[in-house]
This record gives C-alpha cells, sequence and structure tokens, in this order.
C-alpha cells in the first residue's frame, strides 16, 4: 500500500519537518556507528534507559540527581520517590513490550500505566472514568541547561486545556491504536518515524488518558515508537533527556502548537521533537565517549 494512504503523511512535508527528519537521522547513524556501540550495546542502552527515567521523573515533579537515582532502592516513601520509581519501571519495560504494541498499543498503555501507579492503585490500567481529572503535566518548572540554547519568546506560557472527556479519550485512543497496528501491518511505511513517534507523544499528552503519569506514558511511549520504527531499535537515544534539557517552558509552547493543530504548530511540535531527540544523541555520546576513556 502507497504512503498516500496514511493520514500522518502529510505531516512529513510540513516546513522544517525534512530537515528535522534528516538531522535526527544523522545523529542517530553516527551514534550507532561509535566503536563502543560494538562492544558494550547492552550496557549504553541500560545506561540511557536510567538517564531517560531521571529525566522523565524530573519533568513529572521529581527532579532527582542521577547519582541519587542510581542509589537510591526505597521509591515508596514519598510523592517524589514514587514519581521516580515510576519513571524506573516503565523505562525498564518499555522495551520489552514491543512485540504486543505492534498489535495492541492499548494494553501497551494500560501496562505502562499499572507499572507507574502500582497494582494497589484501583485506577492501575484503566483510561479515566467520566468525572475524573487527570494531573497536571508540569507540575514542576524545568528552566533549559546552560549548554543548551532555547528561542526567546515573549509573553507568559500558554493556559493549556483541560483534558478531554473519557468519551472522546476512548475515541481518539482507539483512532491512535488502529493507526498504529495498521502501520505494524505494512501501511503508511514511508512516514519517518520522528513524525510517527511525535504524534504519538503529542496525541498522549493532549489527551493524558489515565488519572496520573500520563507524561511519563507519553515519553515512553515515543520511546516504544522509535524502537518499533527501527530509527532507535537499541533505545540508545534518551529523547526524555532533551526533554528535560530544553526546560518545560519550551515543551509546554511546542505542545501548545500540536493542540492547536495548524500547521505552524504540528511542524514546531515535530522539530521540538527532534531536537529533544539530538538532545539525547549527545548524552549517550557522551556515555559512549566515557566508556571509552574507562571512566565509566
Amino acid at each position: 500500500m502507497s504512503t498516500g494512504t496514511d493520514p500522518l503523511a502529510p505531516l512529513a512535508q510540513l516546513p522544517g519537518v525534512p530537515d528535522a527528519v534528516a538531522e535526527v537521522r544523522k545523529a542517530v547513524d553516527r551514534l550507532y556507528g561509535h566503536r563502543v556501540m560494538r562492544r558494550r550495546a547492552a550496557e549504553v542502552t541500560s545506561e540511557s534507559a536510567l538517564r531517560g527515567a531521571r529525566a522523565s521523573a524530573a519533568l513529572a515533579g521529581a527532579d532527582w540527581p542521577l547519582e541519587e537515582v542510581r542509589r537510591r532502592t526505597d521509591f515508596g516513601a514519598d510523592a517524589e520517590a514514587r514519581t521516580v520509581g515510576a519513571g524506573l519501571r516503565v523505562a525498564a519495560e518499555a522495551g520489552q513490550l514491543l512485540s504486543i504494541w505492534r498489535h495492541s498499543p492499548l494494553q501497551v498503555l494500560a501496562r505502562l500505566h499499572l507499572l507507574a501507579v502500582g497494582d494497589g492503585d484501583p485506577a492501575a490500567g484503566r483510561p479515566r472514568r467520566a468525572g475524573e481529572g487527570a494531573e497536571e503535566l508540569f507540575p514542576l518548572e524545568l528552566a533549559p541547561v546552560e549548554s543548551v540554547e532555547v528561542d526567546a519568546v515573549d509573553g507568559p506560557p500558554p493556559v493549556l486545556p483541560p483534558a478531554p472527556g473519557a468519551e472522546e479519550v476512548a475515541a481518539r485512543l482507539d483512532q491512535l491504536s488502529r493507526l498504529l497496528v495498521a502501520r505494524a501491518e505494512g501501511q503508511g511505511v514511508g512516514t519517518p518515524a520522528l513524525v510517527v513517534a511525535s504524534v504519538v507523544h503529542g496525541e498522549l499528552l493532549a489527551l493524558r488518558p489515565f488519572g496520573a503519569y500520563n507524561g511519563v506514558i507519553a515519553r515512553a511511549a515515543q520511546r516504544i515508537v522509535l524502537i518499533a520504527e527501527g530509527l532507535d531499535p537499541k533505545a540508545i537515544c534518551p529523547a526524555e533527556v532533551g526533554l528535560a534539557e530544553l526546560g518545560t517552558d519550551t515543551y509546554r509552547r511546542a505542545l501548545a502548537g500540536y493542540l492547536a493543530g495548524t500547521p505552524e504548530g504540528m511542524a514546531a511540535w515535530i522539530a521540538h521533537c527532534g531536537r529533544a531527540l539530538r538532545l539525547g544523541v549527545r548524552e549517550s555520546t557522551a556515555v559512549c565517549e566515557a566508556m571509552q576513556r574507562g571512566m565509566a
């Protein structure tokens, strides 16, 4: 079937998107060609998962230093510890759910939510019901790191609209699932992985289908798509790190563009996801360099 049947195909042609796709592809290929990847790829994958989990938890409100995350074993003491634990559990299992994702993405999302909240939560693994709300996506403001330049913008950050109701969430999740299953069956395979992953990420943030940890789940789903689509099959490019490094204000503004649904907004969102992924590549490249020098 031609890529013309893929509803995501037009997004790949928006201004700036082909360049973002090409830049991401070049960066990822360079990382995969690093000599450390020939012998220690599994270690790089593990470190990427850890760093991605830490960054995703920071975006969800628990900004712990990496060494604290590495050192701790108890993640149930308080809200921040539970958030870090959620990020770690989701990251640890996300890559193992690929076969299920290909035919049942919604089952994977339910599993990710169960991992995040724990099986003691009565809402674990199910979408919000009518009248149930969703936690705030950005409970903690993260400034961009000094090594990352972001465009200066005027005015206050946009106010994101409330999460859609349960009926709309169910309908849009079903539509998203059908699209992803069709891709797994060979339909629309020409649309770049960055575009598909960005849409999955953005749609899950827009829907906030669960009561809690929607950001953690959306970022994990993006990682699964990047694996499934073949861009990052070894899961060594932690886009979550880049999202945190770019800061929550930039993240929120880019998401507002996705929610607006305009060509400009969609292109800006995809570009933002692409830049975050390139920063994740930078993070793993530094890990590889440290391993090569015998420092890790």
